[in-house]
């Protein structure tokens, strides 16, 4: 008999989205530039994983008008912060299995 090991969340394992859900996490909304800035990344590959998170049903979208500037703002729908919890918590598996 083969043992199951932690489940990881395919979509939200890569590096760049496992952060964006991070941030998303913690907070209720976040535009789209703060999120850009603090990943380092170009507006093309946040908008890829973003692209891959809001098909999976894990990222919502709300466009707003803002100082007369169109905004991005992103927050983890209900099935994203479930996924994410449940993500981190095989990563915490993982580290707790083979810690010394």
């Amino acid at each position: 008999m083969t043992s199951v090991g932690p489940v990881f969340n395919e979509v939200i394992h890569a590096p760049q989205r496992l952060r964006i859900c991070a941030m998303l996490s913690g907070a209720h909304k976040v535009e789209f530039r703060l999120l850009q800035d603090q990943l380092e990344l170009s507006k093309s590959a946040l908008s890829k994983h973003l692209t891959l998170l809001v098909d999976a049903g894990y990222v919502s979208q709300d466009r707003a008008l803002q100082n007369s500037r169109n905004r991005l703002w992103l927050s983890l729908t209900s099935e994203g912060a479930s996924a994410y919890a449940a993500h981190v918590q095989a990563l915490q598996q993982i580290v707790a299995t083979h810690t010394t």
